[in-house]
């Protein structure tokens, strides 16, 4: 392709950026905000449209979309009830026996006419804008061999709206989080041992836990995972901009996410309308590898996408005031697992180095090439990894553990 041909294909898509963005005026401030955030994107894809036609792309998602096995899985569904009324929606997998079939549950908790231990529960907590879905690999590994619980945070994917923030207009706070995947806990594994897994916010939301139940953790907690997450200070990352922009973007952000989520239906349509431009952005932010699998990037493109905006608004103050350094020491004496990606641009690899200062005896994991979605990325090195602390932790066997 020529430079000329270049020159023009880039122009033309910082064009349709800046005609997008003018779609976004009728929000007013908004409006302004998003036309830099829709150019930038532009820069981002704009390589990639010198090659691939808009209607090509669509029809590719739309292929992806209806062929992709990403997200299928599906468990034994249950409601669980925040503090606020908030319905919270769970899948539950159980344990196989050799040569059974199905769900063995009630043989499995009676041996020679007594009721056997509950076995150990491995609870898996997601991130922001994501859903219980985002551990599909893990999940695929490890149906089967254990019992496993996958809920989805408030406001996301299956689970209701939170109550307090939809009808009382309470922030989302990462205690309400932590006080949430109690009640996940009390409904879907009530007894025996655990091991909990978090990753990004679902990291925070397992610090939560911690902080308010310490008693829990002391009690039936055998191992932790803490994925590509944060303890605090996360008003300092600067997502791989420049630090003057980082500064702009810190000031009016607060702002811009209000005004976006109070005018929802406006901007779904504008981001339904600019779907290509910040499929750039989400791709950069999830990913590090330029070869990542097109029907992985779909697949987490979906998810996000599903968040609503004005979702998407509501939580985002939490994650400034979210401080849970001390919250680590109940963790102190488990097997603890801390793995990020090295390229990791959300939650950058620095802040999970802190959490291992904090924790000297857990197992540090920095994934090399790797974003922020690193169980999509690079899920054989996560459940590697994995297997290995559900070996530590007694989760399973050995010899189970190192298949």
């Amino acid at each position: 392709m020529s430079e000329s041909s270049t020159g023009a294909a880039a122009a033309e898509a910082v064009a349709e950026a800046a005609a997008a963005a003018g779609s976004w005026r009728k929000a007013g401030v908004a409006g302004a905000a998003i036309g830099v955030l829709a150019a930038g994107a532009a820069a981002g894809v704009a390589i990639e449209r010198l090659t691939v036609g808009r209607g090509m792309r669509k029809k590719a998602r739309l292929a992806l979309d209806a062929s992709g096995p990403y997200g299928s899985l599906r468990g034994m569904p249950g409601t669980a009830y925040a503090d606020d009324g908030t319905e919270l929606s769970y899948e539950v997998e159980e344990v196989e026996e050799p040569g059974g079939g199905g769900d063995q549950g009630p043989r499995r908790r009676r041996l020679f006419g007594r009721r056997a231990p509950a076995p150990v529960t491995v609870v898996f907590s997601h991130g922001y804008c994501l859903s219980q879905d985002s551990w599909h690999f893990q999940r695929a590994a490890l149906r089967g061999v254990v019992r496993a619980v996958y809920w989805d945070q408030r406001s996301h994917a299956r689970s209701a709206r939170g109550v307090d923030q939809l009808e009382h207009d309470v922030p989302v706070s990462i205690d309400q989080l932590g006080r949430d995947l109690k009640a996940v806990i009390d409904a879907a594994a009530p007894e025996g041992p655990l091991v909990l897994v978090g990753h990004s916010m679902g990291g925070m939301t397992t610090m939560a836990l911690a902080d308010q139940f310490p008693e829990l953790i002391r009690d039936r907690v055998v191992g932790v995972a803490l994925v590509g997450t944060s303890s605090g200070q996360l008003g300092e990352v600067n997502f791989g901009l420049p630090v003057a922009g980082m500064n702009a973007v810190r000031r009016v952000l607060p702002g811009l996410l209000r005004a976006l989520g109070s005018q929802a239906e406006l901007v779904e349509r504008g981001r339904r309308a600019t779907a290509d431009l910040f499929a750039g952005v989400i791709k950069r932010y999830s990913f590090s590898r330029k070869d990542v699998d097109p029907a992985i990037a779909r697949f987490a493109e979906r998810m996000i996408e599903a968040t609503p905006i004005d979702v998407v608004a509501e939580f985002y103050p939490a994650f400034a005031e979210h401080d849970k350094a001390e919250a680590l020491k109940h963790f102190a004496e488990l097997p603890v697992l801390v793995l990020a990606g090295d390229q990791d641009l959300v939650t950058p690899s620095e802040h999970s180095e802190a959490i291992a200062h904090l924790l000297p005896d857990a197992e540090l994991v920095l994934v090399p090439d790797a974003g922020h979605l690193v169980m999509l990325e690079h899920p054989e090195v996560v459940m590697d990894r994995l297997a290995d602390l559900l070996v530590r932790a007694g989760a399973v066997p050995v010899a189970e553990g190192a298949g």
